[in-house]
């Protein structure tokens, strides 16, 4: 099955900027100029101030839609898990005891985890690691060092 992809999804990601000048249907979301953390994370610790730390930088560089906004919520919610869950194992420790006194792992640990998969999963989707960020700007300023790349354009 030559040319086909066996597995669905696979293959080279559209380049968004050469794609959106070929298909003139490509949906146009409304900008954000300004937004402030939604009124249930007033009470948290971490949330907000992660909100107004990376949601300037967004608006600043023109990557942030009104459609993106639930990523930016979930990014601030798991990063305000990921920073209670490291307060509680500095606490607390990477084991506990329970009440029979075997030693268990954490529970905050796990937590952890999942916190910074959330993270990952979801600051790639607003281009807040080197990569995606490459990838939604579509900025590269790769210079050819290939000594035969000459021979390619004779």
């Amino acid at each position: 099955m030559g040319g086909l992809a066996a597995v669905p999804g696979r293959g080279r990601k559209p380049d968004p900027i050469k794609s959106k000048s070929k298909n003139t249907n490509v949906p146009e979301f409304s900008n954000i100029t300004d937004i402030d953390p939604p009124a249930y994370m007033d009470g948290l610790e971490f949330a907000p101030m992660i909100w107004r730390s990376i949601v300037p930088e967004l608006l600043e560089n023109e990557l942030l839609k009104i459609t993106d906004m639930h990523n930016v919520e979930v990014f601030c919610m798991a990063y305000d898990n990921y920073r209670e869950c490291q307060k509680e194992i500095v606490l607390h420790g990477i084991t506990l005891t329970t009440e029979g006194g075997s030693t268990i792992k954490n529970p905050a640990l796990t937590a952890l985890n999942e916190a910074v998969r959330q993270m990952a999963t979801f600051g790639s989707l607003l281009g807040l690691d080197p990569s995606s960020r490459q990838r939604l700007t579509g900025v590269g300023n790769k210079e050819q060092t290939n000594p035969f790349a000459g021979v390619l354009n004779m």
